[in-house]
């Protein structure tokens, strides 16, 4: 079982093929991002939906990314960690030039799409 960023979310299941990474993540509702964000009425903050693309790309990858143009977010719908105990992550990805990758990415819990994103990543 392949695991990053154990805080807030693991990868419970990870496929890659075509320039397609598919993955199914477990939410951490006792995570410490969660008693801030927001106290009663917990939910998954947009910049935690951005990182989770860079990671989970990253595990996909095996290199280390960095952010480098984010054409396109959208925040569609809220993630309750205590409601929704996992997601699923489908990235779209290609290589543009040496070491810049563009994707699509977008976020689900069930039927429901929750973020939208269309960007640049840069090898480190």
């Amino acid at each position: 079982m392949l695991k990053t960023n154990d805080a807030l979310f693991r990868i419970s299941k990870i496929e890659q093929h075509d320039n397609i990474i598919s993955a199914t993540l477990d939410i951490n509702k006792d995570c410490d991002i969660f008693k801030g964000h927001f106290p009663g009425q917990a939910v998954v903050p947009g910049a935690c939906m951005l990182q989770i693309v860079k990671e989970v790309l990253e595990e996909a990858s095996g290199t280390p990314l960095r952010l480098k143009k984010a054409e396109y977010l959208k925040f569609i719908a809220m993630i309750d960690p205590e409601t929704t105990p996992s997601a699923n992550l489908d990235i779209a990805y290609k290589s543009v030039s040496e070491g810049h990758i563009c994707i699509t990415a977008k976020l689900t819990k069930g039927a429901v799409v929750c973020f939208k994103f269309q960007g640049t990543f840069i090898a480190e």
